[in-house]
């Protein structure tokens, strides 16, 4: 065994698996290499400490990996994210060979600690320190290619602190990374072959409210004229990355419903490659458990949101975050959310019972319904959501789409349906029932998942269809996901 192997695994949020990919591209550029579980030296485990769940998976993990490596002497364990953040050193005693902690602001630094561990075996390093500035890393960009897809950290932290999310306390104060580094970044991806980009942040729509809070505090102190270097805002990044050539679709999660501004809402209207979909929390329907959350908007506000964004772009589509069972949450405010959720017609939702998180104020709050109540109604609403999601898949048979692959399906070449053969539209199924043919999947611009058979095809001795934006007609509604075929 090499004493230069890595092995990730990485739970929760997609800023995790962008900071998982980030670390396996600069410990590659460090002449590591990835190895399976069992083989590698240095095990990474990448956390989500949102709910209680994924935080109770990272111990088992632990356990996994001790046994896994238990005839490798040399091998030891790295913790990093909000759980590393919130355990912090109490890893050390728990696990004995975990011999690295790195909470968000740390991750920049923990290429170099890695390193500097597998020199020193005796050695523990913690990196849990907030910076008070984003903290920028190595691009660690290289001539190779890019997926399709790519994501782009623009900040980090949060400054809303609603009653039951740990994330201001495990990823710290909010952080907008510079306006410049970002559109570089963008522009760096989309030349190595990106086609879409997704922006992301734990509140995106504030990006830029720090940077002016600081900027207006240094100019009351010097006395400089109002004005002059104020902070992008988010909207004039999104049109600043919009505009990149070579840019098909452009995507941003997660906004918070306080904090969104008109202008971008009406980007949706405005920019061709912001792609009408939109994940926008609501986390319950009732107004009286938003103010317990803290939320700061009522359903009012949220329901305006909903009215702005489908007249910027009548086919927009959105999904939502939903609590149920808050504490003190009432059989009528379930209703109300139930209500909420029919009435703007969400195409998907994350839903989850409440768990307490430590050091929150929803922690200390009376009412905490039993776990039998909170699983009832979670049933209740996802059996509503799934009935409602597949009735939106179903509306979309028929429709043209364009599909942008992302790779090969998991799924075996499908033969046509009867009845689909090709016809004046231009839709040939053929294709599907062509001996030799592909099985593609992709996401069409709402970031529904599409299957699809390809006639093979190879450049440079490479997947050629990889990457390709190709036109498809949607023929068929799974469960979760749809079934198209190449158009002419």
């Amino acid at each position: 065994m090499s004493d230069r192997t890595f092995h990730i695994l990485t739970f929760g949020c997609q800023m995790n698996v962008n900071d998982s990919d980030w670390l396996a591209r600069a410990l590659v550029a460090r002449g590591f290499t990835e190895a399976p579980l069992g083989k590698a030296r240095v095990n990474i485990v990448n956390t989500c400490s949102v709910r209680d769940k994924p935080e109770q998976k990272v111990y088992s993990v632990l356990g996994r990996i001790r046994q896994a490596t238990r005839k490798l002497p040399d091998a030891f364990a790295v913790v990093g994210g909000c759980v590393a953040q919130q355990i912090g050193s109490g890893f050390f005693t728990r696990f004995p060979q975990v011999r690295l902690v790195f909470g968000g602001d740390g991750s920049s630094m923990a290429p170099q600690a890695i390193e500097r561990l597998c020199a020193e075996p005796g050695l523990r390093v913690s990196l849990l320190d907030f910076s008070e500035e984003y903290p920028e890393r190595d691009a660690q960009l290289d001539a190779g290619p890019v997926p399709p897809s790519a994501f782009v950290n623009i900040m980090q932290g949060c400054d809303n602190f609603c009653a039951y999310c740990i994330v201001p306390y495990t990823r710290g104060r909010q952080k907008s990374r510079a306006a410049d580094a970002v559109v570089r970044e963008c522009a760096e991806l989309v030349e190595r072959g990106a086609r879409e980009i997704t922006l992301l942040g734990q509140n995106v729509n504030s990006y830029g409210q720090d940077a002016e809070a600081a900027r207006q505090a240094t100019m009351a102190t010097m006395a400089m004229a109002a004005g002059d270097g104020k902070a992008v805002t988010f909207a004039e990044l999104l049109h600043r990355v919009a505009a990149l050539p070579g840019l098909d679709r452009l995507r941003f999660v997660t906004p918070h419903p306080k904090d969104i501004a008109p202008e971008v809402i009406d980007a949706f209207g405005t920019l061709d490659n912001l792609c009408p979909r939109l994940h926008l929390p609501m986390q319950s329907g009732s107004d009286r458990i938003l103010k317990a959350m803290g939320r700061k908007y009522d359903m009012a506000r949220y329901m305006d949101i909903v009215h702005r964004l489908k007249a910027a772009r009548p086919d927009i589509q959105l999904s939502t975050d939903i609590i149920v069972g808050f504490p003190g949450e009432t059989e009528q405010d379930f209703e109300d959310t139930l209500a909420a959720m029919r009435a703007v017609g969400f195409a998907a939702s994350f839903s989850f019972c409440y768990s307490d998180r430590p050091g929150t104020r929803a922690e200390m709050l009376p009412g905490k319904l039993d776990a039998a109540e909170k699983a009832a109604r979670l049933a209740r609403l996802q059996e509503w959501q799934n009935d409602y999601t597949e009735q939106c898949l179903r509306n979309m048979v028929g429709l043209h789409t364009m599909v942008l692959l992302d790779g090969m399906s998991r799924k075996p070449g499908m033969a046509a349906p009867t009845g689909h053969e090709a016809g004046p539209d231009g839709v040939h199924d053929g294709v599907a029932g062509t001996p030799g043919g592909e099985s593609w999947q992709g996401r069409d611009p709402y970031g529904q998942a599409v299957n699809v058979v390809m006639p093979p095809r190879t450049v440079g001795g490479s997947e050629g269809w990889l990457g390709q934006i190709v036109p498809v007609t949607i023929v068929e509604a799974k469960k979760h996901s749809l079934r198209g075929v190449l158009r002419a």
